[in-house]
């Protein structure tokens, strides 16, 4: 090879394959705003067809009642009042809020009891919240205790085939479920 003979560059550092691709990709453009704006089909009505259209919206337009206003104006409290929500946990520390979240969830499918979800959450072994978090997250949980007491007390009756006064003794437990003395005779009350 000697050296007046040119390397060849590739394809895509002509110049040539640049101004193409532009046209392609103003082409392109440029029709896609056409069909969004569908200013092909549509023609602007004139003002004769515009006048002729609102006077006949007037006549057939029908005064509102006030209960409308009513409710619009309950919407807008409803508005302000989730707004308040969404800014107060907004300013909720995400450990507080992953403690709740956490909270919720043993409720929710391993029926505990709110002591023994509290203890759960701060204890070494568990979850290792901060107590701020975890009194955070019980002061903010909203459960139905008794029913979890119920519902693990049907367990117990199930699996272990325990005595109601065994599986009382186990609902409130310090070292068991850590259920009121309320709810666990509200549960045993209602085994089947």
């Amino acid at each position: 090879m000697s050296k007046r003979e040119k390397k060849k560059k590739p394809f895509y550092k002509k110049w040539w394959v640049w101004v193409i691709a532009i046209i392609i990709f103003s082409v392109a453009a440029t029709s896609g705003d056409e069909e969004a704006t569908g200013s092909d089909d549509v023609s602007e009505p004139t003002t004769e067809e515009t006048s002729n259209d609102e006077s006949t919206v007037e006549e057939t337009e029908e005064p509102e009642e006030p209960a409308v206003e009513e409710n619009v104006e309950e919407d807008k409290s409803s508005e302000t009042s989730s707004e308040e929500e969404a800014s107060q946990e907004a300013s909720v520390p995400r450990e507080h809020s992953s403690a709740l979240s956490k909270a919720e969830s043993y409720a929710e499918t391993m029926h505990m009891s709110k002591a023994a979800i509290f203890d759960q959450l701060v204890s070494e072994y568990g979850e290792q919240f901060p107590e701020e978090a975890a009194e955070y997250a019980m002061d903010n949980i909203e459960h139905d205790w008794k029913d979890n007491a119920l519902k693990k007390a049907q367990s117990y009756a199930e699996t272990m085939d325990m005595s109601s006064a065994a599986i009382y003794d186990q609902l409130i437990s310090e070292h068991g479920e850590k259920f009121t003395k309320e709810q666990a005779q509200y549960a045993v009350d209602n085994l089947e």
